[in-house]
């Protein structure tokens, strides 16, 4: 930087310093400048509890999502819905709503609330792999947000590893932290 503008740009950041270190002291009365009056309500206090998370009969329902599944089945490689997959796969499809949550609800809100367990590792937890969509249907609103209210419909895979040892699909919080529960599903 050459002399020219290092001179202003040091009196232009010493001015926006001592700027910030002023303000009205305790003596002296505070300039009033005429505003508006605006009505404020204080947030209600509630006694009741939150409602409690629960997974029961294919239905997640916690505070800000309800989560019903309305079919699974399994689809073998090169099936529709399973076309380039090098795995069979068990296939949810769903109905989730926008029970109260003001941040964003997409039906992509599964993958942060469910993992799919297949319990063929005597050594490990064996986690299964999300698949790729297994309905076409559903390719464009997957990513919509869902409104405090609404429900849509989506459908998630999940690559199996065998044919023959079940699945349980558990239903957590808290990114797995706090399992709420689960439900198995036999595959044969």
């Amino acid at each position: 930087m050459n002399k020219k503008m290092a001179i202003p740009a040091a009196a232009a950041a010493l001015t926006l310093l001592l700027s910030g270190c002023g303000g009205a002291s305790a003596d002296e009365p505070a300039a009033t400048t005429p505003s508006t009056s605006q009505t404020v309500e204080a947030p209600k206090e509630t006694t009741a509890p939150a409602a409690e998370a629960s997974f029961v009969d294919g239905v997640l329902t916690t505070r800000d999502v309800k989560i019903a599944i309305t079919d699974h089945r399994i689809i073998q490689v090169g099936e529709p819905g399973n076309e380039y997959g090098s795995k069979p796969v068990l296939a949810f499809w769903y109905d989730i709503t926008n029970v109260a949550s003001e941040s964003p609800v997409t039906s992509s809100n599964w993958i942060f609330l469910f993992q799919a367990i297949q319990d063929n590792d005597p050594n490990a937890v064996n986690k299964l792999d999300v698949g790729m969509l297994p309905d076409d249907a559903f390719l464009e609103s997957q990513m919509q947000e869902i409104k405090v209210g609404g429900t849509i419909q989506s459908a998630i895979s999940y690559e199996l590893d065998d044919l023959t040892t079940p699945v349980d699909l558990i239903a957590s919080e808290n990114l797995g932290m706090t399992e709420i529960g689960k439900i198995t599903y036999n595959l044969q």
